[in-house]
């Protein structure tokens, strides 16, 4: 425990001047700066949160809490650097976005697995088949966006990519061991976790479509929808895990 609170503090001065970089800059007209500010606080907020919290639960879930710390510890970084360079320069700040969620969404996917290895054994084709749906739906998406591949065919791959994560926790292996080995308050987490990544990742190929196929949406409409729902992606996928992680604990 002594570790981990010496850590925590530590880890989270490193990032926390960046907060004072772009304070100075922010307009109060700035919505779309303003949400990166508010998205950055809640994240480091999450951070302390969730990893104060893995002393309160049983060590199998210890893994599951310090994963979701780790996935708003790598976006609040990230938040920090997209926020300067909104702030600064007006543009949408693609390159970070994808680092951050090349980094992300993975570890959101192992957290399929590892709530699965908590109550059985989960094999390891489950977690392959999450990080290739992943990978491939975020490289994809990126290579799309960024211009190196035709845009229309990066957003089709990358909609492949996120089916197939679907298929997996729904009907696939996930899905069937969530149903048949998991106890009720597991099988009620996983269920939200999965329509988590069905609506709740459903708005970054929406925006995709209407803000690189078609031009209907503007790019302040796009970061501001963005940010809104890495709060549901990130920080609620976490809360969902530490509820389930507590109440486990507990029984």
């Amino acid at each position: 425990m002594f570790k981990l609170k010496t850590l925590l503090p530590a880890s989270l001065l490193l990032v926390l001047p960046q907060f004072a970089n772009a304070a100075a800059n922010l307009e109060s007209s700035d919505f779309v700066g303003i949400s990166f500010w508010l998205i950055s606080m809640a994240l480091v907020a999450s951070t302390a949160f969730f990893f104060l919290e893995t002393q309160r639960v049983s060590a199998k879930w210890k893994t599951s809490l310090t994963v979701s710390g780790l996935v708003t510890l790598v976006a609040a970084v990230h938040y920090f650097y997209m926020r300067d360079v909104w702030i600064a320069t007006g543009d949408t700040p693609t390159v970070y976005r994808y680092i951050d969620w090349l980094i992300t969404v993975p570890l959101l996917m192992v957290e399929f697995y590892i709530i699965l290895r908590a109550v059985g054994n989960a094999s390891g084709g489950i977690f392959w088949r999450l990080m290739i749906g992943s990978l491939v739906m975020l490289v994809a998406g990126y290579m799309g966006e960024a211009g190196y591949i035709n845009a229309w065919a990066g957003f089709i791959v990358g909609l492949a990519g996120w089916a197939y994560i679907l298929y997996e926790v729904f009907a696939g292996e996930a899905g069937k061991m969530a149903s048949d080995k998991a106890p009720a308050s597991v099988q009620q987490a996983f269920s939200t976790m999965r329509w988590i990544v069905t609506i709740g990742w459903a708005i970054y190929p929406l925006g995709y479509f209407f803000g690189y196929l078609t031009g209907g949406a503007s790019m302040e409409s796009l970061n501001v929808i963005y940010n809104l729902a890495d709060v549901l992606n990130k920080i609620a996928f976490g809360v969902i895990i530490w509820n389930v992680a507590t109440t486990e604990s507990k029984a």
